[in-house]
């Protein structure tokens, strides 16, 4: 099945690239996609901490993504605030939303500033790009400079959400994906990918290894927020969902390995 085409001459590949079809544990070289879009929460950048950045979580996290840079792959990435500030939760306590949705976005800035100097560290050439306008501190994020980052092999730190309260990093990553022509969004979890359940809570959760976007919706599975499923619908955009914590995923993921679970048509 063919997925639909973007604007930079890249194919979209609604069926999910035909993941699962690798035998056992053989990998092929190359990589089945070609430019990808890596959603990593805050908590992500946590480590064992409960607060802030790890650095040595991080170095980590960037040398996953300096693995799949290395063997060709556009990396473009869209990283949360929560280790920080999650602005609906300090609307519930009592601050106004709006406000707390753009100190939510100043801290996804934090987080892709610190994930910057550990890629830069290791040799990788890095852009970060913020909704916001800081320019002392990132490039603003223009969709043509972005692409043109990708095309000459650099990796692009999408920060600062979308740049308006109310909408998620999901909805970021979902958006900015499919602004650059991603091929897929690489969800980043602490789990294996999709549960009929919370495993945290349920024991005999089912992992669910493929699901189509109306499923998601329809059984209420917390892979992304509503509006950021929808516009992966609409424009064919696979989502993998799969476990950071399990070193090796992000590569094995892209050269199309059986990790974690696919949302496509």
């Amino acid at each position: 099945m063919s997925g639909a085409s973007s604007a930079t001459g890249l194919v979209t590949r609604a069926d999910g690239g035909n993941r699962g079809k690798v035998m056992g544990d053989q990998l092929p070289d190359k990589p089945r996609y070609e430019r990808v879009l890596l959603k990593l929460s805050g908590e992500a950048l946590m480590g064992q901490q409960g607060f802030g950045v790890d650095p040595a979580m991080a170095d980590r996290i960037a040398g996953e993504i300096q693995e799949i840079h290395d063997i060709g792959v556009q990396v473009a990435t869209t990283v949360g605030g929560g280790n920080f500030i999650r602005g609906i939760s300090i609307s519930a306590a009592g601050m106004d939303r709006v406000s707390g949705d753009y100190m939510g976005m100043l801290a996804t800035v934090i987080n892709a500033l610190a994930l910057q100097h550990s890629l830069e560290k290791l040799g990788v050439f890095t852009r970060v790009q913020s909704a916001i306008e800081m320019k002392e501190v990132a490039e603003p994020y223009i969709r043509r400079r972005a692409i043109r980052h990708l095309e000459k092999g650099r990796v692009v730190i999408f920060a600062g959400g979308t740049g308006n309260p109310y909408f998620t990093t999901d909805t970021a990553a979902a958006l900015r994906a499919i602004e650059v022509g991603a091929e897929a969004i690489l969800k980043a979890t602490k789990v294996d990918g999709i549960f009929d359940a919370d495993p945290a809570v349920h024991p005999d959760a089912r992992l669910l290894r493929r699901l189509n976007y109306l499923e998601v919706l329809d059984k209420g599975l917390r892979v992304m927020d509503t509006t950021a499923i929808t516009l992966c619908m609409e424009n064919r955009l696979p989502i993998v969902v799969f476990n950071l914590l399990r070193r090796g995923n992000i590569k094995k993921v892209v050269l199309g390995g059986s990790e974690g679970s696919v949302v496509c048509l």
